[in-house]
């Protein structure tokens, strides 16, 4: 059993026996102020005391808020009552109350799918498993103790979820996730000598001493995305599962290898300036019709942290909080691009390959069957599409083929008449198999075996989705649409989450992230001045190679970088991308010049440095390599694929102590990086170190994947021939298995309702998304 606690500046590791146990190294705050002080700490400690009597501390002795990862700043349980309300910070802050009242904070208990959920988990296997849960959506319930075996189901204080007090009595975070935080016992002001004053203080003192206020309830790392990576990270351990470790969902991690940080050289595109998780979530607004204290020159950091749940807005009629929603995921997320159109048995006059489509005249047969490649570029996201518990969210590519009268010749990716999706829609989903190799439909997480596939779109990368179809027998036009959809839940879950009767569907809003359309000819088809705000000729075959890469489609994806490269000779990167092509194709020697070629155009360019230390550690010269990498690394200081490199690199050499710091490194950029757990069990061994070898052993066997584990999954792809295609890279949607199908999408409304019966809210937009509710 494997498990962690965090303390205020780090987390220790120590192997017992064959387990692995966390001790809390947490320096208590100075205390309550003034001649309460004691009483204060006697009456937590009395309450903390009446809690441990009957509390069911289940999975180790002494650390009572496990399977989350959350603490207490001295490891006692809290009173709720400590917690003032959201409605106290709301008599100053009514404009921050007034959009966190809205958000998915303030609404991470109530929600009835929630609770489904959550009390499934505790049915299945007893209320304390559900502070796995609860550490993110209910912290005030664990830090309370009243998750307990024979604790109640739900609580007074359930409706505020994540209030205002607990964000902002956080003491200090980490980054294993899972709720990698330690809370101290709420405190709206600081005494003279900078002591916490707990308990209540009124509105004329805080605004008396704005600054003791303010000391009191904000500290400088909760405008980094470590403070939201404490939750918005999570793994189930093996005291969840009674299995082993597994990573659920890492959207941190995401957006700290993508170009939105800057912390990593090696993502395909370029980011001007820095973008965190507040940067797109909490944006400062201008003050409307509500005040707040907290504003600064008229403008408020949002609370409503919009992001991709538009169930919870649309079932409590939060009109507003959907509208920014939808806002947020038309915003320029997605770019779509039906970049090529492949002829079958192509005639003389054809080629093989017609793309980028409007760029040149091509001509196409009657009764011809084509494929068409359409590239989705996970373009103004900062983290994966979709993030998350992607298991039962749903985001998939509508495609519709339309003859010249709107009659709808084929389609994929439509809503059937149960409600429920295509299920040959290609989606951007996984599925979690358990341990009878059935699928997790009801995300009963802590059943979870394997993930059969994972079809997500990492940020900044592309994804190709292929569509064959026939041209009409007779002369004529038909047009294409593709468009990227999203709502929050599958139709089977949100059913059963709310328990509708039979026969009964709720029917949630469906958004329309991005959508463009384009006609195809038989006969000449002419070249089209590009769409607005369609990408640049090269970005489009760049986006491409990116894709037909991750579709393992090497010479092909050769091919359309070299055409970057024609396009834009001044593009450093076209040469690397060219060069990363070979290396994956395991043709490293292939990949030098084009890296010398895109160093002698970006001198020191840590991308390719990196690619070409790779190649020459492969060809035996590990001191050039090394020296690139620690170019590398001065560069971007957390990388951690450079430093991850660089002590492999140096245990090659026998320099042991500097290959230990470089993985080390990589830990305090990823606590779970699994070559840092492998190499450092090696490395401390060798150094004499027994005890940390040990630890880093018994995590690395508790996280590396287990062999035997795929079994479930490929038995599971046998039985379903529509997911077995998804997890397959390059593949084709025929939509001629389905014949013509005439049944219309769902009709979209024009505006949020006012009814227990939400909208279906389309955009429409240009090939490079971002456009209005129609």
């Amino acid at each position: 059993m494997l498990f962690r606690l965090f303390s205020q500046e780090h987390a220790t590791r120590i192997l017992a026996g064959v387990a692995v146990t966390m001790f809390l190294l947490a320096t208590p705050l100075h205390g309550q102020a003034g001649a309460g002080f004691d009483s204060a700490n006697q009456e937590r400690q009395a309450y903390s005391q009446k809690i441990a009597k009957g509390y069911v501390d289940r999975f180790s002795a002494g650390h009572p808020f496990l399977p989350s990862n959350m603490t207490t700043d001295n490891g006692e349980f809290i009173d709720p009552k400590s917690y003032p309300s959201a409605e106290y910070c709301g008599h100053c802050h009514q404009e921050a109350h007034a959009e966190w009242r809205q958000s998915a904070h303030s609404n991470s208990v109530r929600p009835p799918w929630y609770l489904y959920n959550v009390n499934t988990l505790n049915d299945e296997k007893g209320l304390s498993f559900s502070r796995h849960c609860e550490g993110c959506h209910n912290p005030v319930a664990v830090a309370a103790g009243a998750l307990t075996d024979g604790g109640p189901r739900s609580r007074p204080y359930d409706k505020d979820g994540i209030t205002c007090m607990v964000c902002h009595s956080i003491q200090s975070v980490g980054k294993y996730g899972t709720g990698a935080y330690v809370l101290a016992e709420p405190a709206v002001m600081m005494d003279a000598n900078g002591k916490p004053i707990h308990g209540p203080v009124s509105d004329a003192e805080i605004l008396a001493h704005l600054d003791r206020h303010s000391a009191a309830v904000m500290k400088p790392f909760y405008s980094t995305p470590e403070f939201c990576a404490s939750c918005h990270k999570a793994a189930l351990p093996a005291m969840l599962n009674s299995y082993k470790w597994q990573r659920a969902f890492a959207v941190y991690d995401e957006w700290q290898t993508s170009s939105y940080s800057q912390q990593s050289p090696l993502p395909f595109y370029k980011k001007p300036v820095v973008s965190t998780c507040q940067t797109c979530h909490m944006q400062r607004e201008q003050l409307t019709s509500l005040p707040d204290s907290g504003a600064k020159d008229g403008k408020l950091a949002s609370h409503r942290w919009a992001s991709a749940n538009s169930l919870i807005p649309t079932y409590y009629h939060f009109d507003e909080q959907l509208k920014r929603v939808i806002e947020l995921l038309q915003h320029d997320a997605v770019n779509i691009d039906v970049f090529a159109v492949e002829p079958d048995s192509p005639t003389a006059d054809q080629k093989s390959l017609i793309a980028p489509l409007g760029t040149e005249p091509f001509a196409l047969n009657p009764a011809q069957r084509v494929t068409v490649s359409v590239v989705i570029q996970n373009k103004g996201i900062g983290h994966s599409l979709v993030p998350e518990q992607r298991d039962f969210y749903e985001a998939w590519v509508a495609f519709t083929v339309k003859d010249s009268k709107g009659n709808v010749l084929a389609k994929s990716g439509f809503i059937e008449p149960n409600d429920s999706l295509d299920p040959a829609a290609h989606s951007f989903t996984n599925r979690l198999i358990n341990k009878k190799g059935g699928l997790n439909d009801l995300h009963q997480v802590w059943d979870n075996r394997v993930i059969a596939f994972n079809n997500t779109i990492q940020a900044g990368r592309s994804q190709l989705v292929r569509y064959a179809f026939t041209m009409p027998r007779t002369d004529g036009a038909v047009s294409v649409t593709a468009a990227v959809q999203y709502r929050r839940f599958d139709q089977h879950f949100i059913d059963a989450a709310l328990k509708m009767p039979a026969g009964k569907h709720y029917q949630e809003p469906i958004i329309e992230l991005s959508s463009t359309t384009r006609t195809l000819s038989t006969g000449l088809n002419a070249s089209t001045s590009p769409l607005p705000g369609e990408n640049p000729e090269w970005m489009r075959w760049n986006n491409y190679g990116i894709a037909l890469l991750d579709a393992q489609q090497y010479a092909a994806s050769m091919s359309a970088f070299e055409r970057v490269a024609k396009l834009r000779p001044d593009y450093a990167d076209a040469q690397t991308n060219i060069a990363i092509t070979f290396i994956q194709w395991e043709k490293y020697n292939d990949a030098v010049p084009y890296l010398e070629k895109s160093l002698s155009l970006a001198k020191d360019n840590a991308r390719a440095l990196y690619y070409l230390a790779l190649v020459q550690r492969n060809q035996g010269k590990l001191d050039e390599a090394i020296a690139n990498l620690r170019k590398v690394a001065a560069q971007f200081p957390q990388s951690r694929d450079a430093h991850r490199e660089l002590g492999f690199s140096y245990y090659q050499q026998h320099k042991y102590e500097l290959a230990r710091a470089e993985y080390e490194d990589v830990q305090s950029i990823d606590p779970d990086d699994l070559a840092a757990h492998y190499n450092l069990a090696i490395l401390y061994r060798r150094l004499g170190m027994k005890e940390k070898a040990g630890v880093e052993a018994a995590y690395f066997a508790d996280e590396k994947d287990d062999p035997t584990a795929s079994t479930y999954a490929l038995e599971y792809l046998r039985k379903h021939r529509e997911v077995a295609q998804e997890s397959i890279p390059w593949h084709v949607h025929d939509l001629e298995e389905h014949g013509a199908d005439e049944r219309q999408p769902t009709v979209p409304s024009t505006a949020p309702a006012a009814s227990p019966t939400p909208p279906t809210t389309q955009g429409t937009q240009t090939a490079s998304g971002g456009a209005g509710v129609k």
